[in-house]
């Protein structure tokens, strides 16, 4: 190992602290850096039989742990040859590590990958090359395959898919970057009736299996899926120190308190780990628990910056091979509670993870997709409202988008929920269009409701003011394949010098029944996202007022 890749590697270890959260409980373990000992040669702990590493062109990263500093290790792949190393003082001075990149291997296997040294041989066994995802978020990421509609018939069908490997993480937490796992709740295993079907909450994660075993049956090679995440968890446990930094936002715990909502905690202890290991991309399903909370607002920048600080911490800790832009899908929040007037908290979560564009990828968020559910309420869920049981729709729709975005395989992006791309105002009729798509999707509409609009006085316009203060229902009053055509008249009256000044749409927690919002690319069925827009305002660039 070259002494820039032991420089790397003991600038991003650190010990110290840990804790971890089990069952509502909290445990302090004091861990001195001088009563740490040697561990025996070993992979690290997210190394196992039946795993998955990245196939080519990057390079998978292979760590673990020696007795010794100065140990030769050498790795041998079945059939593609041997690479060495030599083991060195970790971020602990008793504790020797070992790292090194195996070459470029191409999708498929099974391989048996050997680890030799003087004490011995270890050995990892059927191993298989393909793409490499992690899953994560709080707990409708969290939410398990038997618990979802139709769950026997996806418990039944996971011996179908012998290609995709899975991979569970305990809950735990920790005050410092941990550079291993604290603790694991399912090692690598092939999907059967045991591995996809554990205890509730426990694994395996529903939105990560049907995500995987959509993605595998269009690419058609391996998909390792690690699922890590934590239910009722705000963004800024998972958020690493630099996110707080680039924010603006206090990282500092004032109470004292270790819980797993500390900021940090879950970074360190669940995410931290993987950044020495080569992945393809990332899937989140977070944002509940920020809904209201007092660092609400903040959501349009911490998670861009925490998908930001991922990509970067990845990248560095890999050597080089994590892709620096690397592709991260995330599920916009579903709905929770069966009243439709609260038009706060969820609504405003939504809107923020698209950094208040209304969709991505964006100038601030590239190389990102996301997966629209708020139209796919499940008031009667056994386990509240807040965790809808449809996940394979979901799932599919997040599939669909990253097909087109992670894997640029850009067909299935006539299959995104439309996008209003203009907004014509006849202002003395009252009239408002809207076009979809630059008039490239045809639309289904399925319902009239869902749009509201403010009014402000025609003078206010050059003030650039908006005017959200009274919102009015809208209801479409006419609609062709491409547009929707609204009648404000009556509401914003031009003869009251009037119009209109911010439109919405959808802004509700659960702003309709089943599936059945107003505005839905016909092709696909898929919905269009919710948005907010200023209209009457001198710097709206694709709106165009008639008189």
């Amino acid at each position: 190992m070259t002494t820039m890749a032991v420089a790397l590697w003991r600038s991003v270890f650190s010990v110290g602290i840990t804790w971890f959260y089990l069952a509502a409980q909290v445990i302090v373990i004091e861990a001195e850096t001088e009563t740490l000992k040697a561990k025996p040669f070993s992979f690290a702990s997210y190394y196992g039989d039946h795993m998955v590493l990245q196939q080519a062109p990057r390079k998978a990263a292979i760590w673990g742990y020696a007795s010794k500093e100065g140990e030769t290790i050498t790795l041998s792949i079945s059939g593609k040859g041997e690479v060495n190393t030599t083991s060195f003082n970790g971020p602990m001075a008793t504790t020797p590590v070992w790292s090194v990149q195996l070459p470029a291997i191409d999708a498929g296997g099974p391989y048996n990958i050997t680890a030799t040294s003087s004490e011995g041989s270890i050995v990892l066994t059927d191993v298989l090359f393909g793409d490499v995802w992690i899953c994560s978020g709080q707990s409708n990421m969290q939410f398990t395959l038997n618990m979802g509609f139709n769950s026997s018939e996806e418990v039944a069908d996971a011996v179908n898919h012998p290609n995709i490997r899975v991979f569970t993480v305990a809950w735990e937490g920790s005050s410092v970057e941990q550079y291993d796992l604290l603790n694991v709740n399912e090692t690598w295993s092939v999907p059967n009736n045991e591995s996809v079907n554990g205890p509730a909450w426990s694994y395996f994660s529903e939105v990560c299996w049907l995500y995987g075993k959509y993605l595998s049956s269009h690419l058609k090679y391996p998909i390792g899926l690690i699922a890590t995440s934590y239910g009722g968890t705000r963004v800024e446990a998972w958020s690493g120190p630099d996110v707080f930094k680039q924010c603006g936002v206090s990282a500092i715990n004032k109470n004292g308190d270790v819980n797993p909502n500390s900021p940090s905690v879950l970074w360190n202890a669940m995410a931290r780990p993987f950044v020495n290991m080569t992945i393809y991309g990332a899937i989140w399903y977070q944002g509940e628990a920020n809904a209201g909370s007092p660092t609400m607002d903040m959501y349009s920048c911490m998670f861009p910056a925490m998908i930001d600080d991922w990509r970067d911490k990845f990248h560095q800790g890999s050597g080089g091979q994590t892709d620096p832009a690397f592709p991260f899908g995330f599920v916009q929040l579903a709905p929770w509670r069966d009243n439709d007037t609260l038009t706060t908290g969820f609504t405003d979560i939504r809107w923020h993870q698209t950094a208040d564009y209304g969709y991505v990828p964006n100038a601030r968020m590239k190389n990102t997709f996301m997966a629209v559910a708020m139209d796919l309420p499940d008031f009667s869920s056994p386990y509240t409202g807040i965790h809808p049981r449809d996940k394979q729709d979901v799932s599919m729709r997040l599939c669909t988008a990253g097909l087109a975005v992670a894997y640029n395989q850009t067909r299935y992006s006539k299959f995104n929920g439309p996008l209003p791309s203009w907004f014509t105002l006849w202002i003395a009729d009252g009239i408002l269009q809207i076009d979809y798509d630059n008039k490239t999707t045809v639309l289904e509409i399925r319902s009239t409701s869902g749009f509201e609009i403010t009014c402000t006085n025609v003078s206010r316009r050059t003030s650039g003011d908006w005017d959200d203060t009274s919102w009015f229902p809208l209801p479409i009053t006419s609609h062709n394949a491409t547009s929707v055509t609204l009648n404000y008249s009556q509401i914003c009256p031009w003869s009251k010098a009037k119009t209109v000044s911010v439109i919405r749409y959808a802004w509700r927690e659960s702003p309709c029944p089943f599936k059945q919002c107003a505005v839905y690319n016909k092709e696909s069925g898929y919905p269009a996202p919710p948005f907010i827009k200023g209209i009457y305002r001198p710097d709206m660039y694709n709106v165009k007022l008639v008189k």
